[in-house]
């Protein structure tokens, strides 16, 4: 393999995506195998297992989520200032290990630890990586969407095959005849396990094809000097462990949580902008509208994991064009089905339109990925017109739903994080790319609480009765989904004048 490689060597690359890429997609694929795996199975294990109430799943699912990328902001300022990308990449995924192995071993009496030790690990992890994808391109390189939605395409990858196995053994509707029933949960969860320790492995085996990119910030210093700054970081987020265990496991404390972290990261930022020019301000000013427009956006997709979950375990039949299917695993993996059958191709129509000079500018494809949510949530309203007396309706269509919806996250998500870089100086390139998965976590705070009111209004329901409540709940987001978008697509010039050149 290639060492010792220059950024500009790794940069002057041939062709449409460097092999760099390539490494960092399958490190990132098998990160997102554990942690889809166990997402998809966190409300239905809280209510089957931990005995919670719907209301309560989705609250404690919505903090869950929301702590894990909350963490991703705090994992990308000691990137930036003190580890490196690559060395907090590796003891993020450490972290991710130690947590899933946790939970594989006894998922009901250490839930919160496994969860706990999963949070920190993935604040580390998370944001580095993305960052590093943007490090592989020059300034202005038109391919930088395009690889962004391959490196997506990783990601999703991975969530297809651990969003449908983990549930789907969980359930008994995979490998029941070799996993017992009372190991089922145990067999999930470490599947989890496994697949980060084969995401580690292949980082480690790669990094050194990265050149210069990720290395410490602190080189300048002496080793001594620099060793101890990294000691104290680790042994900093191993003693903050209980502190989130206990934010995690009383989600009353997430309200608290949120109302901090989000004006703290502001303010952070407007500190940092004073040591740079108007020009870069203007750019962070459009970064910061991004954000806080994709907030919306995962509020409304992250219903997944949530209301969606529980809708799909009670209210979706159990085939897809004839095929028996797990209906939560479809829940959980449909959409990274879609991503990796389409990532590719929308990525080459950004190019094709981009040498015709007719490539719409990131304002409008951030407007046309509401536009295709509302889309998907319509559908899912929609079936409630398919259902029987029992409140059982279609998987084809549910899963129809899903594709519509994809089509929205590939015009904003990758676009998203390659906007991230392209706006961000580069020494707070870690720090934007926190905050654009802190926008996440503000999405799956309000996500839980979306599902929390539309789990509420259902209670005491029949089956047909809960089924028209969910679905009159997305014919609600389609609406305010689609007048989100509309907004993206009337202030585009305005928010093109703040990215200046930046396309």
């Amino acid at each position: 393999m290639t060492q010792n490689l220059s950024i500009e060597q790794i940069q002057n690359f041939k062709g449409k995506y460097p092999k760099q890429l390539w490494y960092l997609f399958f490190s990132e694929m098998w990160e997102r195998f554990s942690f889809y795996g166990m997402r998809g199975m966190l409300v239905i294990f809280m209510v089957s297992q931990l005995k919670l109430d719907s209301v309560n799943a989705n609250l404690q699912y919505g903090a869950t989520q929301a702590f894990v990328y909350a963490f991703t902001f705090i994992g990308g300022m000691f990137a930036d200032k003190i580890l490196g990308f690559r060395k907090s990449l590796f003891w993020g995924g450490i972290l991710m290990i130690l947590g899933s192995i946790i939970l594989a071993v006894d998922p009901k009496h250490f839930f919160f630890i496994g969860i706990g030790f999963t949070i920190i690990g993935t604040g580390f992890f998370k944001p580095n990586i993305s960052t590093m994808v943007g490090r592989l391109y020059k300034d202005g390189d038109s391919r930088t969407d395009a690889g962004f939605s391959l490196f997506y395409a990783g990601v999703n990858l991975g969530a297809l095959i651990g969003g449908y196995l983990c549930i789907a053994v969980a359930n008994g509707n995979m490998l029941s005849t070799i996993v017992p029933l009372h190991l089922r949960w145990n067999v999930a969860f470490g599947f989890a396990s496994i697949v980060m320790i084969v995401s580690l492995l292949t980082f480690v085996q790669t990094q050194k094809s990265l050149g210069e990119i990720g290395l410490s910030p602190l080189l300048n210093l002496e080793n001594s000097k620099r060793k101890t700054y990294e000691y104290l970081t680790y042994i900093g987020s191993i003693v903050v462990i209980p502190a989130v265990i206990l934010l995690v496991s009383n989600s009353k404390y997430t309200d608290m949580f949120m109302f901090i972290v989000g004006p703290s990261s502001l303010i952070y930022l407007l500190y940092e902008m004073r040591n740079y020019s108007w020009a870069e301000n203007k750019k962070l000013l459009a970064a910061l509208i991004f954000i806080l427009f994709s907030i919306v956006f995962w509020a409304f997709f992250e219903q997944s994991g949530g209301s969606l979950s529980l809708f799909a375990a009670s209210n979706l039949s159990k085939t897809v064009l004839g095929v028996p299917l797990d209906p939560n695993g479809v829940n959980n993996s449909a959409n990274s089905l879609f991503v990796i059958a389409f990532a590719a191709l929308v990525g080459l129509v950004w190019l094709w339109m981009s040498k015709r000079k007719i490539e719409p500018n990131t304002v409008v494809k951030f407007g046309l990925g509401f536009l295709f949510l509302a889309g998907g949530f319509y559908v899912f309203y929609y079936t409630k017109f398919f259902a029987d007396a029992n409140g059982i309706t279609s998987l084809d269509l549910f899963t129809f739903g899903w594709f519509v919806i994809t089509f929205g996250e590939l015009c904003l998500s990758p676009i998203g994080m390659s906007a991230m870089t392209k706006l961000s100086p580069a020494k707070l390139q870690a720090v934007m790319m926190g905050m654009w998965f802190l926008a996440s976590a503000y999405g799956q705070y309000f996500a839980g609480l979306l599902g929390a009111n539309i789990a509420g209004a259902s209670e005491n329901s029949t089956n047909l009765e809960k089924l028209i409540i969910y679905a009159d709940g997305y014919k609600q987001l389609a609406i305010y989904a689609l007048i989100a978008g509309l907004i993206l697509i009337l202030i585009s010039p305005l928010v093109k004048k703040l990215m200046q050149e930046v396309k």
